[in-house]
């Protein structure tokens, strides 16, 4: 595989995750009802955020060097996009 095609590959990625996390926050809810999408970017944020807490659990079990640092940063991020998601839905 070439270099061009694999970058390709790469952003096509991204744009899928992108796109099916926007689909994921209900972003035809305001499309809908006529209201603003910041409960959609918002979604999209701390779907991500739960995201980099996942991938980072992957590398503590990949890794052998620094598994200790992985873990508490993906438990870390995995508990910020919970709290945010409470906060979001007012239960805090």
């Amino acid at each position: 595989m070439n270099k061009t095609s694999s970058r390709l590959l790469t952003g096509f990625k991204y744009i899928y995750l992108v796109a099916f996390f926007a689909l994921l926050a209900g972003f035809f809810h305001p499309l809908i009802t006529n209201t603003s999408f910041d409960s959609v970017v918002i979604g999209v944020l701390v779907l991500f955020v739960g995201l980099a807490g996942g991938v980072l659990l992957y590398k503590a079990a990949t890794s052998e060097k620094k598994r200790e640092i992985f873990l508490g940063g993906g438990f870390a991020l995995i508990g910020i996009s919970l709290f945010y998601i409470f906060q979001l839905t007012g239960r805090v």
